[in-house]
């Protein structure tokens, strides 16, 4: 077992070093040697379970009753039956017809894709699939920064159970897995002076911004990068072998391929129209703050709390360093949906800051990585195999949290809307009972005031009775436990037609 030791010294010569001037040092052995054939298939096997054990914890979950999963499928379907992309709403009541950029378009297509080829047990591949690709994009982001092979697999294993929260079927997994990317390529630029790893960033922003609307992260991660460049020209923090031209070349060419999209250059104001939005974080469960109830809640904060030691210690002030990891926090500790970037960025700094005491590092094979992906996707579909992952298994999860039965009652006897729905169900009954909904997960496009008088009415607050929805429903569908369905049972203008474990549907009196 290697002993971690984080030097504080370095000389004037490595101030052209990569995320800090020592970091030349770090992790670098005295010595190679070409591993062994034994070693090989151990450091193959090894990786192997690294990349398919987080997968295999999703998978072992079967996470498919995620509230956003469904409207994003029927998103898809829409967009597969009419050969475009909507960009007015076809799914909400009181908003039909208003202008809506869905994003995520080809998310959508990829996992309606999905669904319509393996059924629900798609969508769990399709998280599964995402944490082998993450993961191995973590192992190769380390294991350029840090040369003792031990201690790369304990950084990528604390960083992978930081973010084990976020392993669900959602768009941010590609944000996820294109900010690693870009930050390997950033880092590894500014240590080897070869710019030619740039040319990938246009090509990732404009898959990115097809996908998820976080693609502004990186952007911001760009531009520090060009702050670091900047100053670095007038004595300011270090000097790195990043060119400026060539930043500002690829901070251009990804800005503008950005817009390579259904929706060009608005995509910009959908990323605006959401970070200017600061009601639904006290509101949504996934944009609360971190509450520091599990492990995997402090892994994030023992990770931070390591990269910013390992800064101080070298008494040196980096631009580029302390201030990725003041965005991280900033954005992690905000927000539990953003807990990876933490994890990410604090993986990277003590990458070139931990030292292995080994004096020979064992190289690892080029084709390792490789290998090790393919046995980690064989580890994975063994395991779907083993743990009896099926279609009627998914099913039977997803009728003990969402209205099914509820809504094939409604299908049987013909009832017409208006639908009067809560936040979390709205999702589940456009995929399934296609009908226009009251509200659903799409917090951005329904704004702050909707989504507090949703709020109102379902809690009973002290003005419920003035939503003016609910008096014009024709059917109102909510869950067996909210508050409004317990007034509703003594309410003269409704009748409870239908009543399981799980929902419950009122139709208006005629």
């Amino acid at each position: 077992m290697a002993t971690l030791i984080v030097s504080p010294h370095a000389s004037a010569e490595q101030d052209l070093a990569p995320l800090s001037p020592y970091a030349e040092l770090a992790g670098s052995p005295d010595t190679e040697k070409t591993p062994t054939r034994a070693e090989q298939i151990a450091h193959t096997f090894v990786l192997a379970l690294m990349f398919a054990a987080p997968a295999l914890l999703a998978v072992r979950a079967a996470c498919v009753n995620d509230p956003d999963i469904w409207w994003h499928l029927r998103t898809g379907q829409w967009m597969v039956q009419h050969h475009a992309v909507p960009h007015f709403d076809p799914f909400s009541g009181p908003n039909a017809g208003k202008p809506w950029e869905p994003y995520s378009w080809l998310y959508e297509l990829l996992t309606f894709q999905l669904f319509q080829h393996f059924g629900l047990a798609g969508i769990v591949g399709y998280t599964a699939g995402m944490i082998v690709a993450i993961t191995a994009a973590l192992w190769h982001l380390v294991k350029r920064l840090q040369a003792d092979f031990s201690v790369v697999v304990l950084l990528i294993i604390a960083a992978c159970c930081s973010f084990g929260r976020l392993y669900t079927p959602r768009p941010w997994m590609f944000t996820i897995l294109f900010f690693v990317l870009q930050l390997d390529i950033l880092l590894h630029t500014r240590k080897t002076g070869k710019t030619r790893e740039l040319l990938w960033l246009p090509v990732i922003y404009a898959l990115w911004a097809n996908v998820h609307i976080q693609f502004v992260d990186g952007l911001l991660v760009l531009g520090l990068a060009i702050v670091e460049t900047l100053a670095g020209r007038i004595g300011m923090g270090i000097r790195t072998r990043l060119r400026l031209p060539w930043l500002l070349a690829a901070f251009a060419a990804s800005s503008v391929a950005v817009m390579a999209n259904p929706f060009g250059w608005r995509i910009y104001r959908v990323a605006y129209d959401l970070a200017s939005q600061p009601g639904v974080m006290d509101k949504i469960a996934e944009l609360q703050a971190i509450p520091f109830r599990n492990i995997t809640d402090f892994a994030v904060l023992f990770l931070a709390l390591g990269a910013a030691a390992a800064l101080a210690w070298h008494r040196r002030f980096q631009i580029f360093e302390v201030g990725l990891l003041i965005f991280a926090v900033t954005l992690s500790f905000r927000s539990m949906r953003d807990v990876w970037i933490t994890a990410t960025v604090s993986a990277a700094l003590l990458a070139t800051t931990i030292v292995g005491k080994h004096a020979v590092a064992v190289r690892t094979p080029r084709l390792s990585t490789p290998a090790a992906i393919l046995g980690a996707a064989l580890m994975v579909l063994g395991g779907f195999r083993y743990m009896q992952i099926t279609n009627p298994m998914l099913q039977a999860q997803v009728a003990k949290t969402y209205p099914v039965d509820a809504v094939n009652f409604i299908r049987a006897n013909g009832y017409a809307g208006p639908l009067f729905n809560d936040f979390n169900y709205g999702g589940y009954l456009i995929w399934a009972l296609r009908m226009p909904v009251s509200i659903d997960g799409r917090a951005a496009f329904y704004g702050d005031k909707a989504i507090d008088r949703s709020v109102e009415t379902w809690n009973v607050g002290p003005d419920w009775a003035g939503d003016p929805q609910l008096p014009s429903a024709g059917i109102v569908v909510g869950s067996v436990k909210s508050a409004l369905v317990q007034m509703l049972r003594i309410d003269p203008r409704f009748k409870l037609v239908y009543e399981d474990k799980v929902a419950v549907v009122f139709v208006a009196r005629k």
